[in-house]
């Protein structure tokens, strides 16, 4: 069972610290436990009920109504308002509990209801990157369980592998080559599988060698099949003069070939950047740069 303080309940579900705190005393909705130095602690049931709490108060319940309800009837409401949710963030936090319940259907539900309302491209960028997001502050902080992790990552990779088989049937190359891969050590290829996705709509000629690719392997591949430029993420923890250092290193095994980069630990720590590395912060970002790279082909 993994063990919450108080900040990492208000960093996943974004209710401050204080409200919490007046919703034990007031409502009693979450009972924290304490440690032998009488410091709170929190468990996944406490997390799972809070992100539902939420998730109502968001769309207009009074937490005086909502401590009326009890775990079905708090579950059951939930429900109803992820299949036709306009919120966005009561989409991502429906898909944290389906994630701490390791239930496949529910999560699948909120998902097909976000394609539906949004289209896939919008849902992948506006739902599913926050919440892995916060799935990766969750495996960060080591107060995720591993399995629950792997559960989630799996069902959002078999979407991601369908949609890129069903694109391949229509699709007809015309563009120049870009290699997809994560460096070694780096194994959450959602964002780059569905870039490729992207890539490939776009006519582009697709080379995907997924996680963890030593540079080595990356070189021969290389000379092989020439890249006109490379696509790789950054989510795995790293000191930034770390992260600084890999990339001028790829520049040094690749000086004249374009990069793209991506993930959390880019947005969050703002590396400086070697010559011809750009940053893709959205669709919009990466489609940019797809043109700019078809034009100079």
């Amino acid at each position: 069972m993994a063990v919450y303080s108080i900040k990492d309940l208000e960093k996943i579900s974004g209710i401050k610290a204080h409200t919490i705190r007046i919703w034990e005393r007031r409502y009693g909705l979450i009972h924290p436990k304490r440690t032998s130095t009488n410091i709170r602690y929190y468990s996944d049931e406490d997390l799972k009920k809070l992100l539902n709490i939420s998730i109502l108060n968001q769309n207009g319940f009074k937490i005086s109504k909502i401590a009326g309800l009890d775990e079905h009837q708090l579950r059951d409401r939930v429900l109803d308002l992820c299949i036709d949710a306009r919120n966005n963030n009561v989409q991502i936090e429906s898909l944290m509990v389906s994630m701490l319940e390791l239930d496949e259907r529910k999560f699948l539900n909120v998902l097909s209801g976000a394609v539906i309302k949004y289209g896939f491209e919008d849902t992948v960028e506006q739902i599913l990157f926050p919440f892995l997001e916060r799935v990766g502050m969750l495996w960060q902080a080591g107060t995720i369980n591993p399995a629950q992790e792997h559960f989630i990552s799996n069902l959002i990779r078999q979407k991601m592998i369908v949609a890129i088989d069903n694109e391949m049937q229509n699709i007809a190359v015309k563009g120049p080559r870009i290699i997809f891969f994560l460096p070694e050590d780096e194994l959450h290829e959602i964002g780059i599988l569905f870039y490729s996705l992207l890539a490939r709509k776009e006519g582009l000629d697709v080379v995907y060698l997924g996680m963890s690719v030593p540079l080595a392997d990356l070189k021969l591949v290389h000379q092989v099949r020439p890249a006109d430029a490379f696509f790789t993420s950054f989510v795995t923890a790293r000191e930034k003069n770390q992260l600084e250092g890999l990339l001028q290193q790829l520049r040094d095994y690749f000086p004249e070939v374009p990069f793209m980069v991506s993930g959390m630990q880019i947005k969050e720590l703002h590396p400086r950047l070697p010559d011809d590395f750009s940053v893709i912060s959205s669709i919009k970002t990466f489609k940019e740069n797809i043109r700019l790279l078809m034009f100079s082909d």
